[in-house]
């Protein structure tokens, strides 16, 4: 049977971000795409102005007919949480819906240079961090692994011992596979990837282009269809960083704006399906 993969996050209409990358993606990898929607918007709030609804409360009755079904899924993946009771539903969906094999992929969404998002406050940290504690695989960024391991942030400058100790630190509260991305080494960009019993592995890049909305989700899709598909973890990243970098350099040959994210549509067919 296809495998599912359930995706817990918000719908945007435009701006290529959250279910509206994920669900290509995962598609297009040969895994069933489950959305359960957070909110909806009508574009991204990197635009001036956009409708919004909050899903909360339809949440747990959206999740109760799949119980209902008894549906089960080999992975479940999230993405952006905007409230400590979302994150309590999501720690109950997997509860509810994970199997033994089942693949839990938690992208901590919480900030970016060495900022949180307005919203977190400190006990949406706290409950992020529970949360992290029930996934196999965790995507943070810099800032994020940061705030997960109470580790003061630094724009640059990091050394090997430091991100291990960040990296094991954020292993055991329960994660067997962290992957730290966004480390600024000067004309470069680096992931450093960590596996319980693996040697940890460092991937560079050229950086390129500026900063887009969506290249986290497509990183975190790729990561999270290749768990499920039983892909080595460090073969994902390289391909999901590869496929990023390429997503961007096609978005500036298509001089497309930055708010509309990366097209990623024109270059899907190069994603390696393994």
């Amino acid at each position: 049977m296809q495998k599912k993969l359930a995706v817990i996050n918000d719908i945007s209409g435009f701006g290529r971000c959250s279910i509206a990358v994920s669900l290509p993606i995962i598609s297009y990898l040969g895994v069933q795409c489950c959305p359960v929607p957070t909110s909806v918007f009508s574009n991204h709030t990197g635009y001036p102005h956009f409708f919004f609804d909050d899903y909360t409360d339809k949440m747990p009755e959206y999740i109760s007919h799949w119980k209902q079904l008894g549906l089960s899924f080999e992975g479940i993946a999230t993405g952006f949480l905007g409230s400590a009771r979302q994150i309590q539903i999501v720690k109950e969906f997997i509860r509810s819906f994970s199997k033994e094999n089942t693949q839990i992929i938690i992208d901590p969404v919480m900030g970016d240079y060495g900022r949180l998002y307005s919203t977190y406050t400190q006990e949406l940290c706290q409950e992020m961090k529970q949360l992290v504690s029930l996934a196999d695989i965790t995507t943070p960024n810099l800032t994020e692994c940061c705030k997960l391991t109470d580790t003061p942030y630094k724009d640059s400058g990091w050394k090997k011992r430091e991100l291990l100790q960040m990296a094991q630190a954020l292993s055991a509260q329960g994660p067997e596979k962290v992957v730290i991305t966004g480390i600024r080494q000067g004309e470069f960009i680096a992931n450093y990837i960590y596996e319980k019993g693996k040697e940890p592995k460092w991937i560079r890049t050229h950086r390129v282009g500026t900063e887009r909305s969506g290249t986290g989700d497509v990183f975190a899709s790729v990561i999270a269809a290749d768990a499920v598909n039983g892909i080595a973890f460090e073969k994902s990243v390289r391909k999901a960083s590869g496929f990023v970098k390429k997503c961007i350099l096609k978005s500036i040959e298509l001089d497309i704006p930055k708010t509309d994210g990366v097209c990623f549509e024109e270059i899907l067919f190069q994603l390696k399906r393994d």
